[in-house]
């Protein structure tokens, strides 16, 4: 298969059960999904419903306990956790909710300290690059106490960009930002797609950030349910309405 046409992410039949034979948690029941590179997917439902456990599986933070996953055609081994973590360090970048910057670094350093950790040559003209896109460029020398949250939060984007991962995962990453500020970051992330032909996964509970990508999956009770190309916010949330309703239903019945 052609490298470009190569699946960024795939599942095939991915569960997660947590708890004990005589009582099971069922986290994701056979999820299977398919990401083509140079997209931006936003991944949604209710709370409970599998959002934070498919990211974990999918990104080789957690195991899954049935199926597999593949980033850029490679399979996620059951190795040890450092194989894991020089894996995820050279195939995939992560931007959480919390910054997690180191306060004594400078803005380069912060953006760099991913490819410093890993061993990685540094390429000054691609971060500068980065940190230009990202409306960082005259904020190099300054550390995270300087910043804004927002602009906090764009050190974070910039730095998992410039370890060119396969995969971007992006965890609720607007949660602790105003209004304006998360507006202007998903725009970014949206960019890095367009521009950079970045791949971002984008796990939301925001229907107007759901917006931003190309397409929109919906999971409840574990499963993958429904999907939407290039929704508006209206339609998003429409479904996460009924998705929400159904959710409870079952719990009810349970």
């Amino acid at each position: 298969m052609d490298q470009r046409e190569r699946p960024a992410l795939r599942l095939a039949g991915v569960s997660k059960v947590y708890g004990t034979a005589e009582n099971p948690v069922h986290a994701l029941r056979g999820a299977t999904l398919t990401l083509a590179a140079g997209t931006f997917t936003a991944v949604m439902g209710p709370s409970g419903s599998g959002k934070s456990t498919l990211l974990h599986c999918a990104a080789g933070l957690d195991q899954p306990s049935g199926g597999e996953v593949f980033i850029d055609g490679t399979p996620l081994t059951h190795g040890s956790e450092t194989a894991m973590t020089k894996f995820r360090r050279s195939r995939v970048g992560f931007v959480f909710q919390q910054f997690n910057l180191m306060p004594a670094l400078t803005v380069w350093q912060n953006t760099t300290l991913p490819l410093r950790l890993a061993g990685r040559k540094i390429d000054p003209t691609f971060v500068r690059e980065v940190l230009v896109r990202t409306g960082l460029g005259d904020r190099t020398d300054h550390r995270p106490p300087e910043l804004s949250g927002g602009q906090q939060q764009r050190v974070a984007i910039a730095r998992a960009l410039v370890a060119r991962p396969q995969l971007i995962f992006a965890d609720e990453p607007t949660g602790a930002l105003d209004t304006h500020t998360a507006r202007e970051v998903l725009a970014l992330l949206a960019e890095s797609v367009r521009v950079l032909g970045q791949t971002v996964v984008l796990v939301t509970h925001d229907p107007v950030a759901a917006a931003y990508a190309d397409s929109v999956v919906f999971l409840a009770d574990g499963r993958i349910v429904d999907h939407l190309h290039r929704p508006a916010a209206k339609e998003v949330a429409e479904l996460m309405t009924r998705l929400g309703d159904r959710q409870r239903a079952i719990a009810v019945g349970e």
